[in-house]
């Protein structure tokens, strides 16, 4: 009998532990298809974060080089440096990337380092307690804005994908979701283009992933999903902002 699905080679033997109808493990499961798709498992350095994209080392099959908060874009930034013959990524949430890393992150895409990172945007601090991100919704309420995001106190949800367009750095920048068939697909289209990006030494691409937190949310896996498709995309629009190849 011919197989037509298992798990990818850089992708561990475990079960996964994020919470039901978390998007983390379908990322995961997409990035190491590229991994394994380009022959990188030997060859790639992952530079860690902290918040739930942490747990990252626990599953992927690769070599991962934790970061303090926030600075896995500067730390990446060393590896490829040291190393240029690896490949070299960063996972990173949005508290770590949009929040405490924001600096990391523009700088290195302003330098146009030759580096990828994987940006997993569910609008909230998912693992400390559900507390409001740099991309919590107007009108979320989460555990420090019990009353709504009101952008008259905490301005408004940034749009990382739109940022490191303006950077004359970045190579490649696109926003993409996972939670249907269809975006699923296309999602790996782009992730892969990201990829090459780095590959063909073209310099800096990102990727945002619209994720789901059916946890922090409060929400069923199901209607968490739809949340994604009814009121994150219409304000994180999905789409290739910036190609330069």
């Amino acid at each position: 009998m011919k197989q037509v699905f298992k798990r990818p080679k850089s992708l561990k033997d475990v079960p996964f532990h994020f919470c039901p109808g978390c998007h983390h493990g379908v990322i995961h499961r997409l990035v190491a298809e590229c991994i394994d798709l380009y022959d990188l498992q030997e060859k790639t350095i992952c530079a860690a974060s902290v918040g739930c994209s942490v747990f990252m080392y626990d599953y992927f099959d690769v070599d991962v080089c934790e970061s303090p908060h926030g600075r896995a874009a500067a730390v990446a930034t060393g590896i490829k440096r040291a190393r240029p013959e690896n490949f070299v990524f960063t996972y990173q949430g949005d508290g770590d990337l949009a929040a405490l890393g924001i600096a990391e992150g523009l700088h290195a895409a302003n330098r146009g380092e030759n580096i990828t990172i994987i940006f997993v945007n569910n609008t909230v601090y998912g693992m400390t307690g559900g507390q409001m991100a740099p991309t919590t919704m107007l009108g979320q309420t989460t555990t420090t804005s019990p009353f709504g995001r009101d952008f008259h106190r905490e301005g408004y949800p940034i749009r990382m994908a739109e940022l490191m367009t303006m950077l004359g750095g970045t190579t490649f920048s696109a926003r993409v979701a996972v939670n249907t068939p269809k975006n699923l697909m296309q999602a790996k289209k782009v992730l892969k283009k990201a990829f090459e990006v780095q590959i063909q030494n073209q310099g800096f691409s990102f990727v945002e992933f619209l994720s789901s937190c059916p946890t922090n949310w409060k929400m069923t896996p199901e209607k968490a999903n739809q949340r994604v498709q009814d009121e994150m995309i219409p304000y994180f629009p999905l789409g290739i902002y910036k190609d330069s190849e």
